[in-house]
């Protein structure tokens, strides 16, 4: 079955959970399904609702019998466990017929090319795509269709599909999220349950207040974006250059999934028929009736400021096929020393590991050596180096004074401060000494911020040590200035294939997901080889959105007086009973919501750069110069002393709500993969009885996760 208008391919693409709704969806009036399989997808958190290998072989000898395709999802970062599996289960899938995989770890690239094997890939919108630097970056890597960024709009889409020849799909109904697509770290923070790795359990959907110049205002669920309804949009989205129109929803039942997929479906072909009398409102009123949240067209015609939020059923749990709510207001872990003194073991353990590891190479290089020279020693220890984050020139010279190694120049800079330009680079660059000058990039890159850095850095830039990367798309468009690149934390790396993708592209050091737990912070350290950055202090950013929840201010009446507790009252603060967490605006007008309580890998710092950690940055762009100062000397004398640490992380006081370890708390695996994956089924074999995957359900109501 396929579709097309002036000769382009119009596919309506539906979402099946399990085998059971498959079964329906399939003959309903779609082009394509997609689904997950029993692990590596971003649906890991309800038992059932995915396939097992024997499901997918079925599923696609069905689905290719009506003449349709069948996507497999396999779009969550993988960790260093992962990997030991999914070479294997892409094979299998290959075998399978699958007719393309949607991911977002650019290990899996790697791994398709290490075997040879010829799927098609196509990038989920977790990997944020927003700019044709970032599609080109990925044609090279066989991509051959985007998911794109959830805040793109449609002429946007319609401007990269021309320049670059990409497939678009985009999506047309369903959930979204208020936060840019894998810049949502907030559930790993507070449950070690990564919203990149399948298991979110959604604070956007708390019901918070908020604080701003003294003033309380009553904000119900700010955080929650209505759901995405472009039905009566259909001529726009063709109009677009829109290959595929997904409908999100692999936790919906069957009944609402085929009645949605047959409404859609009959709108595409009425409009293919006749675009001329099209009548968009048959059936909307039906639809609306029938909506689980309210609707809104998000970002497609542009930015939808409050008019994205909803209220309808937020916190009943109405929407939610369990009849549940997923998390409730849970406050940020609080370091503890049972919490450090656990964080020491694993990481002495890595590091004790990987020293065993490069004897054992050492030796074996030794013993093949025939020459009679003596055997390969292990590499000598880097020198750590101190790195920080700064958001104006007051910051910037603190740290300068302050003796730091490398100095980061935010590219996303909080109001009131204004962006680095050339010549306040130059004006650092006259002071700083040995210390290395990083310019950053905004996380977000849209043409005119490619013009502007281009026009930039082609002049040249005296004392600019190198840049910050913080996408795909710069990685890209910024490597033929020469300049050394280093990734950013933006970049989500999890394994040692991503880390070695990103190598190959020219960046010469990579940071640490920030949403990497201690057994899978160790297991990454065990494999990467280059120097690798970790963020040991700060007030990272959580959410990253296009959202603006500082309007919330301007529309509605504060109902009390009361100042914030750990940040002036200009910066807005989202709070529950829990705690409050800062909101800052940047000067491109997108909203940073911050940990409320600061990360601090002080007592551990020793145990860092046994394990591998090169480079320690601390997050400075929400301190005074003066605590910046103290921080920064705090670190420069661990890392000098590293047998000092814990004796200088007693006396270190809190600029904010405490000190946590974040992620780093968490000692439980968090596999995406389940332990007892069924072993390989042929696609002859599809007919054997199904077996169920076998992944842990969570708890749907979590009140608080026990470590």
């Amino acid at each position: 079955m396929a579709r097309y208008f002036q000769g382009r391919e119009v596919e309506l693409l539906a979402p099946v959970g399990t085998f059971e709704i498959f079964e329906t969806v399939i003959r309903a009036n779609c082009d394509a399904v997609y689904f997950g399989g029993p692990g590596l997808n971003m649906r890991m958190m309800r038992k059932g609702y995915n396939f097992t290998r024997a499901d997918i072989a079925e599923a696609v000898n069905i689905a290719h019998g009506l003449g349709k395709k069948a996507y497999v999802t396999v779009n969550n970062m993988l960790s260093e466990t992962d990997l030991s599996e999914a070479g294997e289960y892409l094979a299998f899938l290959d075998r399978s017929g699958v007719d393309a995989i949607i991911v977002q770890d650019l290990a899996v690239p790697s791994l398709l090319r290490e075997q040879r094997l010829a799927l098609p890939v196509h990038a989920s919108v977790m990997l944020n795509v927003h700019n044709a630097e970032m599609v080109r970056a990925l044609q090279e890597y066989g991509v051959t269709r985007v998911v794109t960024s959830r805040e793109m709009d449609l002429r946007t889409a319609r401007t990269i599909e021309e320049q670059t020849g990409i497939e678009i799909e985009y999506f047309v109904h369903g959930d979204m999220c208020s936060v840019h697509g894998a810049n949502c770290y907030i559930s790993s923070h507070l449950f070690g349950m990564s919203s990149n790795r399948g298991k979110c359990l959604k604070p956007c959907r708390w019901d918070y207040r908020m604080k701003k110049d003294g003033y309380v205002y009553s904000t119900p669920y700010p955080l929650a974006a209505k759901d995405m309804n472009m039905y009566e949009y259909l001529p726009e989205l063709i109009d677009a250059h829109v290959t595929s129109f997904k409908i999100e929803g692999r936790m919906r039942d069957k009944e609402f999934i085929s009645a949605l997929v047959n409404s859609y479906g009959e709108a595409i072909d009425r409009y293919l028929d006749d675009p001329v009398s099209f009548d968009r409102g048959v059936d909307s009123e039906e639809m609306h009736r029938n909506r689980k949240r309210d609707f809104s067209t998000a970002y497609a015609f542009g930015t939808p400021g409050l008019s994205n939020i909803n209220r309808r059923y937020e916190g009943t749990g109405k929407f939610y096929s369990t009849g549940k709510v997923f998390s409730t207001p849970t406050a940020e872990r609080e370091s503890s020393e049972s919490a450090v003194n656990a964080v020491r073991e694993w990481l002495q353990n890595t590091a004790a590991e990987t020293a065993a590891e490069m004897s054992d190479r050492a030796n074996a290089a030794g013993a093949a050596d025939t020459s009679g020279a003596a055997p390969a020693q292990s590499p000598e220890r880097r020198t750590p180096k101190l790195t920080v984050r700064v958001n104006n020139k007051a910051q910037a010279r603190a740290a300068l004074e302050a003796g730091v190694d490398e100095l980061f120049l935010s590219g996303d800079v909080l109001l009131p401060d204004r962006p680095f330009g050339r010549r306040d680079i130059a004006e650092l660059a006259a002071i700083k000494g040995s210390a290395r000058l990083i310019l950053a990039t905004p996380r977000m890159m849209d043409e005119i911020h490619f013009e502007q850095y281009d026009a930039l850095l082609a002049g040249g830039v005296p004392g600019l040590d190198g840049l910050l990367v913080t996408n795909l798309g710069a990685v890209r468009r910024f490597k033929r200035f020469g300049l050394p690149m280093i990734g950013d934390l933006s970049l989500n790396l999890y394994n040692h294939m991503a880390e070695s993708m990103y190598r190959e592209l020219g960046v010469e050091r990579m940071t640490a997901s920030i949403e990497a737990n201690l057994p899978d912070l160790a297991a990454l350290l065990g494999r990467t080889r280059g120097e690798m950055e970790l963020t040991v202090h700060g007030t990272p950013v959580v959410m990253y959105m296009e959202h603006d929840l500082y309007a919330n201010t301007e529309v509605y009446e504060p109902i009390a007086e009361e100042s914030n507790r750990y940040v002036r009252d200009d910066v807005l603060v989202l709070m529950t009973d829990k705690g409050e967490s800062p909101v800052y605006k940047d000067v491109h007008g997108r909203c940073h919501l911050t940990t409320s309580k600061e990360i601090c890998m002080l007592p551990v710092v020793g145990e860092l750069m046994g394990a591998g950690i090169t480079h320690f940055r601390i997050e400075g762009s929400t301190y005074s110069p003066e605590q910046l100062t103290r921080l920064l000397g705090v670190y420069r004398q661990a890392l000098q002393a590293p047998d000092q640490a814990a004796v200088l992380a007693e006396r270190l006081e809190p600029a904010f709500a405490g000190f946590t370890l974040g992620a780093l708390a968490f000692r439980r695996a968090d596999r995406s993969t389940p332990a007892d994956l069924p072993a390989p089924v042929e696609a002859k074999q599809a007919n054997q009885t199904r077996e169920d995957s076998g992944a842990a359900e969570l708890e749907p109501v979590l009140q608080e996760t026990k470590g």
